[in-house]
């Protein structure tokens, strides 16, 4: 039994810090019951009393212990071979075992069973071992970590293990938090402390935590010693964003918070030293309460493999009892008449319990049907999988010096089945660096002069700030020279524009040494600002509660600060009030542009339809934007404001609504000075690798904490969403009623994006009214309704009802159970009103989008919702979850998993990702920046997000593809050797005799046909690698699960007895009449044995030789050798000299010799070769003339361009080379749309509010990076049409799910190549005869690059048709994909 920490080895480099997070929870067993007591909903309140163990004991807490071994010394063998014994195979083959130590049943020695068993049992005992050790020792690791403790009032050194809850602990600087803490004192001034949540949340910005005044004064040993509150909170729960308790002390009673708790996995930085209060121990720590449990994963093919290891034992089963009745029957009838002299053994005494018996003997003989060898060759293949996974060079990292890596060795197959991909996105689409990238001011845009590729290529050097700046950051890069002179000639209007960015923020300014300014940002959006304007001779030097000092093109200047009006996701902006030294007072804001121009000055106007239109374009390009305004206030208006300001923020109740109310009053009137643009930089690759995935029909789920705002501009970025979509779909309600109400009542809602980011004229209201304000809900009945409309609307007319009606009726993925050859769109077989409402759904050809934020989310997942949910959802290309915490992630894939029949991914690189990727069919995890939990916890790992694509459409295309021929082959040998012991026994009497010797029996699995088999479910592959990366519709038979389902299995089946049949009777029938030279008689049992075993072994051989499609020198050698191994020990075994060793075991001496040494045998044989083949060959010709796979066309496609490529070497590349040459354009390509790209300010609210009372806090460095290309967002030109698996009319899809109303008809090239090579495209390109089997190929050409390198730019959709074998070929030169160095393939 494999389970999902298979092959898990712990680096020895990897911290022992990390791994308290990423294995599985188990108890420590003391005290283990009542705590399950507790969790188990028993514990409705938590009471937590300081430096007082005995009191806390009393409730039986959990300890900080963590145990996620699973076995001990004494418990293994047990506990393993329990387990084991659950697989049914093992079960059956032990009951196998059982029976034939029976004698009186048993025709076949012992060993033919015990020893594949006990092989199996043992190589998996282990590996569990090996697992488990590792196990243990990262368990001994973490709870032997060293805590100061505080006991008696002194420090002392404990173990993580021996920490409990009430014990007071000592944190420093850059220590994990060893426990859920209530911080109690720190030495920070006003008891503030800075901790890192990367392993909590993702985040990778520090947050401030802040202790109660009340305790703060508690700094010291002796002073804690004396601290005895009673803390009463909330029970155990994995709210990562809330607590609430009371901390009762000296008769009074103190709210308590999230802001002063300290999670475990969190990290003190910037801090001295924090006392702390242990509330949440061990598993009951909210990381430990998200982290989710771990999951024994199977693939489907193990699913299906144990329903049809029921099935053949209930075959064999009814085998055995026809057998046993023919038995009955016979020694009735017949075997009476023998009874004088062969009478029956004890202690049989009559014909019915000698049938009882046969039926036993028959069970055991005829058990090869499932032989044991099955279970090891599985994972045989899937470990040699893992190792080229782990091989692949094309998947390593060098900047990292990452290899990708299998964690597991179960899953491998279904990495070529995926359907959802569940991606994470700080840190796995992108690299959340950020960098000031272009600006508009008063009106005039800089920056586009030309962009960080054309630079680097041109070898232009970004501008040298350091030559007139000395505080410049070095790592700053800004290209356009104009700015630069605008702020050296003083032109008023950019020194304000960069003034604001010096000022309006809540950063910190940490200097170590003189001109060394590290800035500690919030959100890396604010430190690309700072750091921009620091360049411009504007730059942030330090501030105090009531100040900010900057230094103004080398003037200090220091300004006194007012008031800071904080940012919150209802805002969308924050803005401060400042006097400078000459005593003028200014409010500067910045923030969405959508909130802040309806607060500007109507003299505005011109100025900001000017920057709006900026704005336009640095969206097309995929850039964060925010705009920037001031204010001039009189000292009356101040001190007027101030007064209304002074009264909210003291108010007891409503604090919250005053404070808004007054930041509205004041931030009116606004004068516009300009935007900025920010990049989110995002991975190498992302848009083509997400290109490429969408066109291999693969839906990618974007599950993200950040704002929504900064999701959907990465969804744009990375080409997710784009200006060519039917729709844009938001769900933002934030109570229950107002989701139920836009999940099925609301009828007359806007579908508009919110906060008008996308004033697109696509994204026009459903009721067709006026409106002046979107409106952010959006009910999924009214998108679904507004998707039928836009397909109705685009087709026209009956063709579009017949082609959408056809597509509902359309099976899975696009490949139709009754053929792709006899699809064709017909209402009358499905009409409209008989379509399941999910079929109708799924087969819309609009693209769509779906956004929705957490707290919508979580009631979305609600049982009487999570349908309606889901239906919407998977009928969009792209769905985007924002604010979703790490447990609602898992819930989401759950949900796909739960209802939809798919395989799912999950891909993240944080602790926040964990239960998510453990929730998953599979997870992946990305070693990035923010540690390596979600590695450890995944199936596979690797560096970038752009090796997700080979993993899939290569590795796991493959995978599935080997695995599944080796089942269909394996089944079908199987059968063709196990049934002639069923035909055989209609004429030796029904006595359970053996056709073959026992020791044929024993190697025919082992020896005879094993290495043959592997070699193909190891080596085998239909296309190369590049066309599975060219082709990404290959993908798709995966997804449908077509190459091995119950219908493949009982077509292998079927072959099988037929195979047996001619095995059996036609050396049966010749042998019966055939005499040797000498004129004796041929037909005697040795004569038939090693004929039809000999038969059985060349046929079989014959067989895996045609299915294998890629030889190499391990598949002859493996095959032919086979052969010569048959031959060789069954020469040996009726040889005399072993007959002269073991006289009772070798009876027939030279029997071998003898047969085969008759020319009749080897006629015989050869006729029932040619007999079992034949019809075989012949299928596969019709077949692949009448009804073609794609990999058939895209191999045959490739032969026809190879044979014309020849003469001419490798000239004709003209349509590929012109394609990329005119796709790939450096420059950003905006779409031309109006979308917004919204400011992306911190995860939470900021901490104005700390900065103005003095509690100065300090956050997280920024880091700045190398430059990430960007693509033309014309990737894709349609959404591909996903039917629906339980449609009625599921057998009339076409292989590649696009529509089509005549099979003549091809879908055009995408516009990045059809310019380009137009004039080639028609001399050059292959022109293949049109047939009814049409078959559109989606072709990503890549010529002069490295395959899994292509730019998107050169994704097409590019028609290939063709028939069969007799299809014309035209064109003197087809230029078409590369050819292929070192690789062959029989399709060749």
């Amino acid at each position: 039994m494999k389970r999902r920490w298979d092959n898990m080895t712990i680096p020895k480099e990897i911290p022992e810090k990390w791994f308290p997070i990423i294995l599985p929870l188990k108890r420590k067993k003391e005290g283990i019951s009542n705590a399950t007591k507790i969790r188990k909903g028993a514990e409705e309140e938590r009471r937590v009393r300081a430096n007082d163990r005995e009191y806390n004991e009393k409730f039986q807490y959990a300890s900080n212990c963590i145990m996620t071994s699973k076995y001990n010394i004494i418990t293994f063998l047990a506990v393993n071979l329990f387990e084991q014994f659950q697989e049914v195979a093992n079960t059956y083959f032990l009951f196998l075992l059982i029976l034939q130590l029976i004698p009186q049943i048993s025709s076949l020695s012992w060993f033919t069973t015990i020893v594949p068993l006990v092989l199996v049992l043992s190589i998996t005992a282990v590996k569990d071992a090996t697992d488990d050790y590792f196990r243990h020792k990262s368990d001994n690791q973490v709870n032997n970590r060293q805590s100061q403790v505080l006991i008696g009032g002194i420090l002392q050194k404990e173990k993580w293990m021996n920490v409990r809850v009430g014990d007071i602990i000592k944190l420093e600087n850059n220590q994990f938090v060893a426990a859920d803490l209530l911080l109690l004192s720190s030495s920070e001034p006003h008891s503030l402390c800075y901790i890192e949540t990367a392993e909590l949340d993702g985040e990778t910005n520090m947050k401030v935590r802040q202790s109660l005044s009340v305790t703060s004064e508690l700094g010291y040993p002796n002073n804690l010693a004396q601290f005895d509150g009673e803390v009463v909170c909330e029970p155990p729960n994995n709210k990562l964003d809330r607590f609430c308790g009371t901390l009762y002390w000296k008769d009074c009673k103190y709210p308590l918070s999230n802001q002063n708790m300290l999670l475990r996995g969190c990290v003190l930085r910037n801090t001295e030293s924090c006392y702390g209060l242990v509330i949440f121990a061990g598993p009951d720590t909210k990381l430990m309460q998200n982290s989710g449990r771990t999951k024994f994963k199977r693939t489907s093919i193990d699913r299906l493999m144990n329903t049809l290891v029921l099935w053949i034992f209930g075959f064999l089963v009814c085998m055995g009892v026809i057998l046993a009745i023919g038995n009955a029957v016979w020694e009735k009838e017949v075997g009476a008449l023998f009874q004088s002299f062969l009478p029956w053994d004890h202690p049989v005494d009559n014909f019915l319990f000698s049938a009882f018996l046969s039926f036993w003997s028959y069970v055991i003989i005829l058990n090869t049907v499932v032989p044991i060898s099955l279970y090891v060759s599985v994972e045989v293949i899937r470990l040699g999988h893992s190792y080229f996974i782990n091989w692949d060079r094309r998947m390593f990292c060098s900047r990292s010096n990452t290899a990708a890596e299998a964690r597991t060795t179960t899953l491998n197959e279904e990495l070529g089945q995926v359907e959802y991909i569940f991606s994470d996105k700080t840190g796995t689409l992108t690299q959340n660096i950020m960098t000031f990238n272009k600006c508009s001011i008063n009106g005039h845009t800089y920056g586009e002069v030309m962009n960080i590729l054309e630079a680097q290529q041109k070898r232009v050097q970004p501008l040298d700030f350091s030559a007139w700046n000395p505080l410049a950051d070095r790592d700053f890069c800004f290209y356009d020279q104009s700015l630069l002179e605008a702020v050296m000639v003083g032109e008023p209007a950019v020194h304000e524009f960069f003034r604001v960015l010096s000022l309006c923020h809540t950063v910190m300014s940490d200097e170590k040494s003189e001109g060394e300014l590290l800035y500690k940002a919030q959100s890396p959006d604010e430190g690309a600002l700072v750091t921009a304007a620091r360049n411009f001779g504007f730059v942030f030097r330090s501030r105090t509660p009531g100040t900010v000092t900057t230094q103004e093109l080398g003037k200090a200047v220091t300004y006194t600060l007012l008031a800071i009006l904080d940012f919150n996701n209802i805002r969308k902006r924050m803005s401060v009030i400042v006097r400078n030294p000459e005593g003028r007072i200014r409010l500067y804001c910045k923030g969405a542009d959508t909130v802040l121009f309806e607060r500007l000055h109507s003299c505005n106007h011109e100025l900001m339809n000017i920057t709006s239109d900026h704005l336009n374009e640095y969206a097309g390009d995929g850039l964060r934007t925010l705009a920037v305004a001031y204010r001039d206030l009189s000292e009356e208006q101040w001190e007027e404001w101030s007064e209304h300001f002074r009264g909210a923020d003291k108010a007891t109740d409503c604090r919250d609504d005053r404070l808004a109310a007054a930041y509205e009053e004041i931030e009116q009137d606004m004068m516009l000075l300009g935007a900025t643009a920010i990049e989110d930089k995002l991975q190498e690759g992302v848009p083509e690798t997400i290109a490429i995935l969408s066109l291999a029909n693969i839906k990618i789920w974007v599950l993200t904490g950040d704002k929504q705002e900064t999701a959907v501009n990465i969804g744009y970025s990375c080409k997710m969403l784009t200006d060519d979509m039917t729709e844009i779909f938001f769900v933002n309600g934030h109570t229950v009623q107002s989701v139920r109400e836009e999940l099925r009542y609301s009828a007359d809602v806007c579908p508009i994006c919110p906060s008008n980011h996308f004033r697109n004229s696509k994204r026009c209201n459903l009721s067709g009214k006026a409106v002046s304000f979107p409106h952010p809900l959006m009910c999924f009945r009214k998108a679904r309704e507004r998707m039928l409309e836009s397909t109705r609307t685009r087709d026209g007319g009956k063709e579009a009802e017949a082609q959408g009606w056809g597509g509902a009726c359309a099976f899975g993925n696009g490949c139709g159970g009754g053929g792709a050859a006899n699809w064709m769109p017909d209402e009358r077989k499905c009409p409209p009103s008989q379509v399941p409402r999910p079929s109708l759904l799924e087969s819309i050809s609009g693209e769509f989008a779906l956004i929705i934020s957490g707290h919508s989310l979580a009631h979305a997942l609600e049982a009487d919702m999570e349908r309606e949910f889901l239906e919407t959802a998977c009928a969009c290309r792209a769905v985007i979850c924002c604010r979703v915490t790490p447990l609602q992630k898992a819930l989401v894939v759950e949900l796909v998993k739960r209802h939809k029949k798919a395989v799912t991914l999950a891909i993240g690189d944080g602790a926040n990702d964990v239960s998510m990727i453990k929730t998953a069919h599979i997870g992946v995890g990305i070693s990035g920046q923010e540690g390596i939990q979600a590695v450890l916890a995944s199936d596979y790992s690797f560096s970038q997000f752009r090796f997700l694509q080979r993993l899939l459409l290569v590795h796991g295309r493959w995978s599935y593809l080997r695995m599944c021929r080796f089942l269909c082959y394996f089944f079908y040998k199987n059968f063709a050797f196990t049934m002639v012991h069923f035909w055989f026994g209609f004429f030796c009497g029904f006595s359970a005799q053996t056709v073959y010797d026992q020791y044929f029996i024993t190697l025919y699995n082992i020896v005879y046909t094993s290495l043959p088999v592997l070699a193909m479910g190891i080596f085998d592959q239909d296309v190369p690698e590049q066309r599975s990366l060219e082709y990404p519709k290959l993908y798709e038979p995966g997804q449908l699960n077509l190459l091995f389902n119950k219908r493949e299995f009982f077509i292998c089946i079927a072959q099988g007895i037929y195979t047996s049949v001619v095995l059996f009777f036609i050396p049966y029938g010749v042998l019966s009449h055939a005499t040797q030279s000498n004129g004796v008689p041929l037909a005697d049992y040795q004569t038939f044995a090693v004929t039809t075993a000999t038969a059985l072994v060349i046929v079989v051989s014959v067989q895996i030789a045609l299915d294998t499609g890629y030889w190499t020198a391990i598949n002859h050698f493996f095959i032919w050798g086979s052969l010569g191994t048959y031959f060789t020990i069954l020469f040996t075994m009726h040889s005399s000299i072993l007959f002269n060793i073991f006289p009772k075991q070798f009876h027939f001496l030279g029997s071998a010799h003898n047969t085969l040494g008759q020319p009749v045998v080897w006629l015989t044989i050869a006729l029932a070769t040619v007999i079992c083949i034949a019809p075989v060959l012949a299928f596969r010709f019709l077949k692949l003339d009448l009804k073609p796979q794609l990999s058939d066309t895209v191999r045959y496609t490739q032969l026809v361009l190879q044979k014309k490529r020849k003469p001419g070497g490798r000239a004709g590349r003209g349509v590929g080379g012109a394609g990329v040459a005119s796709g790939s354009a450096l420059g950003r390509l905006g779409r031309g749309g109006s979308r917004r790209s919204g400011y992306a300010f911190a995860h939470q609210e900021g901490f104005g509010e700390l900065i103005t009372s003095g509690k100065n806090m300090r956050l997280s460095s920024l880091g700045l990076a190398s430059f990430a290309s960007r693509h033309s967002s014309s990737w894709i030109d349609t959404l591909r049409r996903k039917k629906h698996a339980n449609s009625p009319c599921a057998q009339n899809t076409p292989p590649t799910g696009e529509d089509s109303t005549a099979s003549s008809q091809a879908p055009p090239l995408s516009t990045s190549s059809l310019a380009a090579g137009e004039a080639e495209q028609k001399s050059n390109e292959p022109v293949l005869a049109h047939s009814p089997d049409d078959i559109a190929l989606s072709v990503i050409r890549c010529p002069e690059r490295e395959v899994g390198e292509c730019s998107a730019a050169t994704v097409q959709e590019a028609p290939f048709v063709w028939k069969g074998t007799g299809a014309r070929i035209s064109g003197a030169n087809s230029p078409g994909p590369p050819p292929i160095a070192e690789e062959t393939s029989s399709g060749e």
